[in-house]
């Protein structure tokens, strides 16, 4: 199995990278030793001794090998060009290799022999010659093989590298969103309050939302967090709405301790609750409740965010995909293709609901 680890570092420097320098010679010795085995069987068809010969076949086999991997530098070089170059250099190594393993063949035959004298015989030179040809052209292929294995390996490690810095560039915009809508809309509570009297309420209200601003910028945009860090960050921005509307919005979370250690995009639940305070308890003159729920189903969490609607007074009803629900079908989107999903609803008994799944996660 080819060790595709660290191929990335294809530089320009001089010598291979780490493991497609081991992938080489791993190539070599695997490569030459079944072509000695081979050899030492057409040995004993033309009544040579294979073990006195084995030395020498294994010498001449050694020359081939190191200048193979001189060769397989040379091509690492041009690995940026076409296939035909490459192609062209390796017949032109076997070309030139192939008379001198002939030569290197001759001599070996020559020592095994002595001291009976051996005669050229150029219809067993020739054998020998196309025999090493084509086995030095073999490695040849498969070296270029190797090559472009770790070529291909490498630009998708480099293609996956950049979608992953695409998609947490996209993804850091779309929560980075979220800060400036949330941010108007409580500063718009704010200075309700101060138009009301409530200055006690508002300056309440500005310290708690410093510290709900604290917590938001210190988390990481691209990163997950388990949903009861995340619930716990919408209680707190209930809390900071809460001094608003303490006296007609009720809250209601239920979720459970398993569903609480599922991983959930940090913030994304945050225009859930935004639209349900400012569509909900913004635009109703009596109570309304905030629900929230998650619950595990098979391989998904579903997370629920449900709140009262008012009734028909004239005005547009709240819309099914506003900015922030849309900010979150596109993050979930980005993040999870088509395992995450968003979807809205009033429902029968005139509830607005949002509704999210993404896949089951445990922290």
């Amino acid at each position: 199995m080819i060790d595709h680890e660290n191929a990335g570092a294809f530089d320009e420097r001089g010598t291979l990278p780490r493991s497609l320098k081991r992938a080489t010679i791993w190539l070599i010795i695997g490569y030459w030793f079944a072509m000695f085995l081979v050899d030492s069987l057409f040995s004993v068809v033309l009544n040579i001794d294979p073990i006195e010969s084995a030395p020498y076949k294994l010498y001449v086999y050694a020359i081939i090998g190191a200048l193979g991997y001189r060769l397989a530098i040379f091509l690492f070089h041009r690995r940026s060009g076409n296939f035909l170059p490459k192609a062209l250099w390796g017949i032109a190594f076997a070309a030139i290799m192939a008379p001198v393993a002939a030569a290197l063949d001759f001599i070996n035959g020559m020592i095994c022999l002595y001291p009976q004298p051996i005669k050229f015989d150029p219809e067993y030179t020739g054998i020998v010659l196309i025999t090493s040809f084509c086995q030095i052209l073999g490695w040849c292929a498969l070296h270029t093989a190797l090559l472009y294995s770790f070529e291909v390996g490498d630009r998708e490690r480099r293609l996956a590298a950049a979608r992953e810095e695409a998609l947490e560039a996209k993804m850091t915009a779309l929560r980075y969103q979220i800060s400036p809508h949330f941010l108007f809309n409580t500063l718009n509570s704010i200075a309700g309050l101060i138009e009301e009297g409530a200055a006690t309420q508002a300056e309440r209200m500005v310290l708690s939302l410093s510290t709900f601003l604290r917590s938001t910028l210190e988390l990481d945009p691209v990163h997950d967090v388990p949903l009861r860090e995340e619930i716990a960050l919408q209680r707190e921005y209930l809390g900071i709405e809460g001094t608003r509307f303490s006296d007609r919005m009720a809250v209601s979370i239920a979720i459970d301790d398993e569903a609480g250690g599922a991983l959930v995009p940090s913030l994304i639940l945050q225009p859930l609750i935004e639209n349900a305070v400012k569509h909900g308890v913004g635009r109703s003159a009596g109570p309304v409740e905030i629900a929230v729920s998650a619950t595990r189903r098979d391989e998904a969490l579903e997370i629920v965010v449900e709140n009262d609607v008012a009734a028909d007074d004239g005005r547009p009803r709240p819309p099914g995909m506003g900015m922030g629900l849309k900010n979150v079908a596109d993050r979930l989107r980005a993040r999870f293709r088509e395992q995450g999903s968003l979807s809205s609803e009033i429902t029968a008994d005139g509830r607005f609901r949002a509704a999210i799944a993404l896949p089951w996660r445990p922290a």
